[in-house]
């Protein structure tokens, strides 16, 4: 077993617990999308998801064809066990979100972070110290991002957070619709255009985000994707994944493309809310 999961870069003692067990691979050290089960001393079984591998392996080698279509069935039966779960941890986490949300009282401008960020709450609400932001999907409140006070993001453990978004102004009636990835940054293109704003919550979600919401809007309602600039991460061997994320979005739906611009010598900001706080003489950061 640890000689077949070494082929895929993957180091670990197994544990013969004659149940799932779950493991992250190298290409995806986040996510638990390997698995594998000992059956006994002489036979066990393992796969990859997101490289469709399931196998068979004995003290002999890789089993016959039989043994590996039982294992591919099993590997099958595990996802669709784990997404009835995942979907079970959304359906409760969505419940959870719409009771604090309905018991929440309107964003406090005095809160930590909002006040360091010099930014009226628009369509924040706040629990405690906590500051709330809505994530719709298809119309409905799924989830909410926490802004601590000092700066920290995290959404509700379990929620949906892909394809989810949350929306600064109106779009009824609008000519024009941006779409950003931070609440801050959305903010300040609100305050600064007058437009509504889509807030994406992260790059990974631009383009998807993107996708619907230019499904919804009228043909004659124009798009402009705001992208970040994540203009340090080239520095350190990685891609600017803002720029890319955005660029890609835009593409997508055949948006326009605005980049923020960055005052002679700035090394600091890399969005629209950086740029807006910097030229009021703020700290930005987070």
């Amino acid at each position: 077993m640890a000689e077949a999961l070494a082929a895929h870069g993957v180091t670990l003692t197994p544990r013969a617990s004659g149940r799932f067990e779950r493991f992250a691979t190298p290409d995806k050290p986040g996510k638990q999308n390997g698995w594998y089960r000992i059956h006994s001393p002489l036979a066990a079984t393992y796969g990859i998801f997101h490289l469709d591998v399931a196998e068979v392996v004995t003290l002999h080698g890789a089993s016959d064809p039989e043994a590996a279509a039982q294992a591919r069935l099993d590997a099958m039966r595990e996802r669709d066990r784990q997404e009835r779960e995942r979907q079970q941890q959304a359906a409760k986490t969505a419940g959870k979100a719409r009771r604090w949300w309905a018991e929440a009282g309107p964003g406090d401008p005095t809160q930590a972070w909002l006040a360091r960020k010099r930014l009226p709450p628009y369509n924040l609400r706040q629990r405690g110290e906590v500051l709330l932001v809505p994530l719709y999907f298809e119309g409905e409140l799924v989830n909410l991002e926490r802004i601590f006070p000092d700066g920290s993001k995290r959404p509700l453990k379990g929620g949906r957070v892909k394809g989810v978004a949350s929306l600064i102004g109106r779009l009824a009636g609008a000519k024009h619709v941006l779409v950003a990835e931070g609440w801050s940054t959305a903010a300040a293109l609100h305050e600064a255009m007058g437009a509504p704003v889509v807030v994406a919550r992260n790059a990974d979600n631009l383009a998807p985000v993107a996708r619907r919401l230019r499904q919804r809007l009228p043909a004659e309602v124009a798009m402009t994707i705001c992208g970040d600039d994540d203009r340090h991460l080239p520095a350190q061997g990685l891609a600017n994944k803002g720029a890319v994320e955005a660029r890609h979005a835009a593409l997508a739906v055949g948006a326009e493309l605005l980049m923020p611009s960055f005052c002679e010598g700035c090394e600091g900001c890399t969005d629209f809310a950086d740029v807006r706080l910097c030229r009021l003489g703020g700290v930005h950061g987070d």
